[in-house]
């Protein structure tokens, strides 16, 4: 077998976290990626300003390893961030690969985070929305676990629902490794990210 060319490195130009923008869902499980990239411009000093042709709160800058880099929350309810995302890209002209998607997922474990350079939407509706407004799903992700609920019908409030007190101590550790995630993709793309952080 011929040598395989060597890879692109795959670097986010684009951070978006998802959630939901009234101030009820602050906090809750389902807002993890609106905390996270919250928690990014705090760190790398960035400020958001409301953008309406994104109908987003949006912010720029130079992240560690001097990277420009763009950070989005979308402001359109989790099951349209699509339009969001989709009016960025046409924008700057990004491409897919320039993404990179943070959100919940109840099927990781609470604290810990997957790395992906594309996937199906497993059920989340933001995910939906991307997948369809972008036109594929071959796109970086980065999952954050907020763990299952007791029972099947527990599923939405759980969702919806705030991290207990006992939990505060797990989500601000899944702050700074998440934060430690990202800017190693910066510095030497995805893929390195995935094989230490997975």
């Amino acid at each position: 077998m011929k040598e395989e060319k060597q890879k692109k490195i795959v670097v986010p130009n684009l951070i978006v976290g998802l959630g939901n923008p009234e101030s009820k869902y602050d906090k809750t499980r389902h807002n993890i990626g609106f905390e996270i990239v919250d928690y990014l411009a705090d760190k790398w000093g960035f400020s958001w300003q409301k953008n309406s042709k994104f109908n987003a709160l949006f912010c720029e800058g130079i992240a560690p390893h001097r990277q420009k880099v763009r950070l989005l929350k979308p402001l359109t309810y989790m099951n349209r961030s699509g339009q969001s995302v989709r009016a960025v890209i046409d924008w700057y002209k990004l491409s897919l690969d320039d993404l990179l998607i943070v959100y919940d997922d109840m099927d990781i474990p609470l604290g810990k985070i997957r790395l992906r350079l594309s996937g199906s939407a497993g059920g989340h509706n933001g995910m939906k929305s991307i997948i369809s407004h972008v036109g594929g799903q071959k796109f970086p992700r980065c999952r954050i676990g907020i763990g299952k609920s007791e029972g099947k019908k527990e599923t939405i409030g759980h969702v919806l629902g705030k991290f207990s007190s006992s939990e505060a101590p797990i989500i601000q550790d899944l702050m700074d490794v998440t934060q430690s995630a990202i800017e190693l993709s910066l510095k030497d793309g995805i893929e390195k990210a995935m094989s230490l952080y997975n």
